[in-house]
Order: structure tokens, then sequence, then C-alpha cells
């Protein structure tokens, strides 16, 4: 078995690097402040496991306070979800950490990445358009709303070569 080594960047005060299934069960609960239905420590840690995903995750002191997940296949890949905690959104850790991310796919020789988001979340498609995504596609209905119309996904693209 190959023991992968986290590499770390220094970004500001916070630190960049390669997540591992030991960090699941602090991802799970980004996910689960971050969206309506966040995924399990299990959900992630299957995730973390599997070669064909790449995850990022940025560390303020020890803590996760952010990180981005994709999943690839031959040249192309999907981003599965981008999450930040509460208390560090709008000071551009998403975005340092999406940068971090692209560039990590671009070694690894992805060419394209592709990601769902809703419609209605402005700061996430400004997050997305300002790293260079733009919109190939909608999904109408696609995420549920507890009593409400479900929302649009606008399916968006960005190429790295």
């Amino acid at each position: 078995m190959i023991e992968l080594v986290r590499r770390w960047w220094k970004g500001g005060e916070a630190r960049f690097g390669l997540a591992e299934t030991s960090d699941a069960a602090a991802l799970a609960a980004l996910h689960a402040e971050s969206f309506r239905r966040g995924w399990s420590e299990e959900e992630i840690e299957r995730l973390l496991i599997d070669r064909a995903v790449v995850a990022d995750v940025a560390l303020m002191g020890e803590t996760p306070a952010g990180f981005v997940m994709s999943r690839c296949a031959v040249d192309e890949a999907e981003i599965l979800s981008v999450a930040v905690a509460p208390a560090r959104r709008g000071r551009g850790l998403a975005g340092r950490l999406v940068a971090l991310h692209l560039g990590r796919l671009a070694g690894i020789g992805i060419v394209r990445v592709f990601l769902e988001v809703d419609r209605d979340n402005a700061p996430a498609c400004r997050l997305y358009r300002s790293a260079g995504f733009r919109e190939v596609g909608q999904r109408p209905g696609y995420y549920a709303r507890p009593g409400a119309t479900p929302a649009v996904a606008l399916v968006m693209r960005r190429d790295l070569a």
C-alpha cells in the first residue's frame, strides 16, 4: 500500500492540503453546516477512500475550516462539494481553496471540470464564476426544497487546458 503524504501550503492564516480519511468526521460536520442534507461521516470516508476522488482541506490551526472534493474520470472531473464553515465565509477562503484544487486537478491531467449549483445560491454562483466556470446547461427541478418548488441546478464547466 502506498502511503500518501499530506503536503501543506500556507495561504494567509489557513493551511491547505490533501484531505485524509481521518478528516471524515470533521468534514461531515462542515458539510452538515453547509447543506440541507449533509453527508454522513461514512459517506465522506467512502469518498476519501475512492482513488478517483481528490479532496483538499483548509485548516485554521488544527480545525478544518473548508474543503472541496471532486471525482475524476479520464481527463474530466466533477466537483462534488465545496463547504466552508459559516464563521469563515466571506473572507476568500473558498476562492483560495477552489483555486488550489483546480491547480491540483490540472496537475494530474484533468482538462475539464464540471459542477452543479443551485441557481438561487448567489454566493456559490459568484464563487464559481470568479473561478472561471461558465454555465453550460440547466436541470429544472433538481434540488428539492421543503415546502417550495424544487430549485434549478446550473451545470457549469471550466476548461483547465
